[in-house]
């Protein structure tokens, strides 16, 4: 743990930030209760688990809640977010500090999650190649599961879903804060693409039994295996 942090700390960093991203993020919860509820190992299997982008390790402490046996490898670009999942899971974890745009995969897992991270690679083609170093990266039977946004399939749709988002916002921050903080990122770090392109390249990549299990307007839960 970095000096100067005391895990009471961490704990309060992690309640701020979880606390802020179901703000912003509508049925956050019920989310991550979708892509734990599909993974498809016993209960009391032994399997290795990548979770991209972990931020405060809100996926992978879900799985390791339904699934004790299962083992972490997380991945993100913030050192202090590794931290705070080191501390959420309260198990020893693998965690891999690293850009997504630069990454390798050090091994094959079982099952990789990620969660509101890959909509972060800009071009599309950064998305096709990532998508085949997952398919490259999992086990044979084994199981991708994403949260990301999405693209609506035109832009009368894509105006309802930012103005549904922008509602559900506005229920939990203020109006001046929403206008001035929020709003302006999206567009600006934020390279979505539609729900029938991701599953298109994962489909050219190989991936099968492809589904989407979850979707509310931009938000979607989506999965295949190899």
């Amino acid at each position: 743990m970095s000096i100067g942090r005391t895990k009471e700390q961490y704990q309060q960093e992690i309640a701020a930030f979880d606390s802020m991203i179901r703000k912003l993020v509508p049925y956050y919860d019920r989310m991550i209760d979708v892509l734990v509820s599909i993974i498809p190992f016993p209960a009391d299997e032994r399997f290795d688990v990548m979770d991209l982008g972990c931020g405060t390790g809100a996926v992978s402490s879900a799985i390791a809640g339904q699934f004790p046996n299962a083992e972490f490898t997380c991945v993100d670009m913030s050192e202090n977010m590794l931290r705070m999942a080191e501390v959420k899971l309260g198990v020893p974890i693998t965690s891999i500090q690293a850009d997504f745009n630069t990454f390798e995969f050090p091994r094959k897992y079982d099952l990789i999650v990620s969660s509101l991270a890959l909509h972060h690679l800009v071009t599309d083609g950064d998305k096709l190649a990532f998508y085949e170093k997952i398919f490259s990266a999992l086990k044979p039977g084994g199981q991708f599961i994403n949260i990301d946004v999405v693209l609506a399939a035109n832009d009368t749709l894509q105006d309802t879903y930012h103005e549904e988002l922008k509602s559900f916002m506005a229920e939990h921050i203020t109006r001046e804060e929403l206008d001035r903080d929020w709003i302006p990122k999206y567009g600006s770090v934020d390279y979505p693409v539609s729900m029938t392109m991701h599953l298109d390249m994962m489909k050219s990549c190989g991936f099968k039994d492809i589904d989407i299990v979850y979707k509310y307007y931009k938000f979607a839960v989506y999965t295949g295996s190899k």
